[in-house]
């Protein structure tokens, strides 16, 4: 098949040169000062939510092209969760920070992770409050490849 502009899918990477690229990402979920207790002192049935939030990022992450169409499968060499718990807002925010050594930028696996984390603390706390609201979902920075590097202001 001939390679014209009209052609659509996938992208070719394969003329790119391999490059550092990291992303930052975060998404942040806010819940009721009930549910937000319960989840900072390690109350829910289905057991410890930061800590398996923090593997649903993880392997969110490392799935991001089974889920996103056009995304490349990526040797990701690191994928960092953290989580801001603010108290007075009960809100957590998780962060997500994907680093590998590619041709092509980690932004998706990044926001992917960080969205994924926001879903499972949902899942494993709606027993307490099904109104919670993910908000916030966002690239904060990334750097590596040809468009340069970009942090969020």
């Amino acid at each position: 098949m001939s390679a014209d502009k009209k052609t659509k899918g996938m992208l070719d990477i394969s003329e790119k040169d391999a490059t550092k690229r990291i992303a930052l990402a975060s998404s942040m979920i806010k819940m009721g000062e009930t549910a937000f207790n319960a989840l900072v002192n390690g109350e829910s049935p289905k057991g410890d939510v930061l800590e398996i939030a923090k593997v649903a990022a993880v392997m969110a992450a490392k799935a991001t092209p089974t889920l996103i169409p056009m995304c490349h499968p990526l040797p990701l060499n690191k994928v960092g969760v953290a989580f801001d718990l603010d108290k007075s807002h009960f809100t957590v925010t998780s962060k997500v920070e994907v680093v590998c050594l590619g041709r092509t930028g980690v932004e998706m696996e990044a926001l992917t992770a960080a969205s994924v984390a926001s879903l499972t603390i949902y899942d494993m706390m709606k027993w307490a409050d099904k109104a919670m609201t993910i908000t916030e979902t966002k690239l904060l920075s990334k750097t590596g490849g040809k468009s340069g590097d970009y942090t969020r202001e």
